[in-house]
């Protein structure tokens, strides 16, 4: 799907926390569209009269959730539309939970249960997201750091007291050295968010519709029905769909060819998957200080000689020759 970037750990969080406390309601006997009221801020003035934004994304959305239940419209529909405005890793955590309150509530499945089984998921997909961005964060330093480069050589040759940036920015040749350095800075820098974006995560919500499906078959119905309804979830929210079908296929005849639940049993396929994703995230990351490098030899050292070492050595000669 598309998504910005950000800070994903603690927003994750924040949509399992309100996943689990409307769990807790719902288990206490509290109706679906009250359980969202009772989640809103003390004091917070109903959407659509005026009040200001609140200070979160999920006070805003619990605020469009509460107000979608007390008239009667679909919640799923409202946590949705709000999930697509704020996009990046938050939006798909929010996208996941209104798709998982759709399906259990046209399955019929119980949402109490369901709910704090998904509330467990997305504490697992933010520690995923967590631990992913602390791998990431040497290589991406790596990765700022050499691009100031070119600018540190430029500036080591004033410090000797060579006129560097004369030479760069008034004379032919250092037009030509500050044209090439720059075009192998940008070319380095365009390389390197590849390869940084390429080590983050591939799937923002690992195993989520084997979750769905989960959800969906405790409601009772048919493994057909089920598929169905969270294939129609999956369409009408724009979930992010993983090649997961085949897993869901072999779990479910598993589980007719074993007698047992196949809840169960796709849940904990589930978990395996982020597991898995975790892992591979984690690999990837570390390969990355290696494949790092690459664009550091090819694009960042070239543009350092450029930038740095030639006009400094003009300069040098110029100075030489002239005393002469």
């Amino acid at each position: 799907m598309r998504r910005r970037g950000g800070s994903a750990s603690p927003a994750i969080e924040e949509v399992a926390q309100v996943t689990q406390r409307l769990a807790v309601l719902l288990a206490a006997g509290v109706s679906p569209a009250s359980a969202w009221a009772y989640l809103e801020p003390v004091g917070a003035v109903p959407v659509g009269e005026g009040a200001p934004s609140p200070a979160t994304p999920g006070s805003r959305i619990i605020r469009v959730a509460a107000a979608a239940g007390r008239r009667g419209d679909s919640i799923a529909e409202a946590v949705a539309t709000e999930a697509h405005v704020l996009g990046g890793q938050i939006g798909d955590a929010w996208l996941a939970l209104a798709s998982a309150w759709e399906v259990a509530t046209q399955a019929g499945a119980p949402l109490a249960s369901c709910l704090r089984q998904l509330a467990g998921s997305f504490r697992q997909l933010g520690q995923l997201h967590a631990d992913l961005a602390v791998a990431l964060a040497g290589p991406s330093a790596t990765a700022r750091m050499v691009a100031f480069l070119p600018v540190v050589g430029v500036l080591f040759g004033s410090l000797l007291g060579f006129n560097t940036l004369h030479t760069l920015f008034v004379t032919a040749p250092g037009w030509a050295c500050l044209a090439g350095g720059a075009v192998l800075m940008f070319a380095a820098d365009r390389w390197n968010r590849r390869l940084l974006h390429a080590a983050r995560a591939r799937d923002p919500t690992p195993g989520l519709e084997l979750d769905l499906t989960a959800i969906a078959m405790t409601g009772g119905g048919s493994i057909d029905r089920a598929r169905a309804l969270v294939d129609t979830a999956a369409d009408r929210y724009a979930l992010h769909r993983a090649d997961s079908a085949a897993t869901i296929d072999r779990v479910l005849a598993l589980a007719v060819r074993a007698g047992v639940p196949a809840a169960e049993l796709l849940r904990s396929e589930a978990d395996q998957l982020r597991r898995q994703a975790r892992s591979d995230g984690q690999r990837r990351a570390a390969t990355l200080g290696v494949t790092l490098m690459i664009p550091l030899g090819v694009c960042v050292l070239p543009a350092f000689m450029l930038i740095g070492v030639l006009p400094l050595l003009m300069t040098v000669l110029s100075s030489t020759v002239l005393n002469f």
